[in-house]
């Protein structure tokens, strides 16, 4: 039932069934024995049924929110201009306020990533203001990523001939932007995954 449940929900057996803790709201839900078995060894019928009283209360999500195009371009803009405003290195240390720490328990899915990767990329070429800027893309991934409860890992990395420096964010084997661009490979110097750590 874990992995069904939204990162804000926690479940914990009881005696008489489980508690669901939601901590988004504040509030506790409880199920009966009855419904937990129901749940693990009822027909798929009756498991859609349960879910869709969680889905109902707020404690499960019908789908990951799927990263809406309109929202991807407002992000990487804002980011883009926090990074031209006050630097890189002060919005890394402000991650921990915009990247949750919770993980899910499902993993993302290579083709999520993806979406997520071609709608950052999109919006970055085709905004006059962000232009195609590392910083921003990878920033606004992780973002996106730790907002909805996925892993995701934001690399800085260096290389010495010629110098130049390159942020990426990595998540189920995939890198927002490209972690080697142009065939140059990076060494990672800084790697943060979760909340700015």
């Amino acid at each position: 039932m874990a992995r069904i449940l939204s990162p804000h929900c926690r479940v914990t057996g009881m005696s008489g069934g489980a508690l669901i803790a939601d901590w988004k709201r504040t509030r506790f839900l409880g199920m009966a024995t009855a419904d937990l078995r129901r749940f693990a060894d009822g027909t798929p019928e009756e498991r859609a049924e349960l879910v869709t009283v969680l889905l109902r209360a707020g404690c499960v999500r019908g789908r990951r929110d799927p990263h809406m195009d309109a929202g991807v371009g407002t992000w990487l803009r804002g980011v883009h201009v926090l990074i031209r405003t006050v630097g890189f290195g002060r919005v890394l240390r402000l991650l921990s306020l915009a990247a949750p720490e919770y993980v899910r328990a499902d993993v993302p899915s290579a083709e999520e990533v993806l979406r997520l990767k071609r709608a950052v990329q999109t919006h970055s070429r085709h905004s006059w203001l962000v232009d195609g800027d590392c910083k921003s893309e990878a920033v606004t991934a992780f973002v996106l990523l730790r907002r909805s409860g996925l892993e995701a890992v934001l690399h800085v990395g260096a290389r010495e001939h010629p110098f130049a420096l390159h942020a990426w964010t990595v998540s189920a084997g995939q890198s927002i932007p490209d972690a080697d661009p142009q065939g140059h490979a990076f060494d990672p110097v800084l790697s943060i995954d979760g909340g700015g750590r």
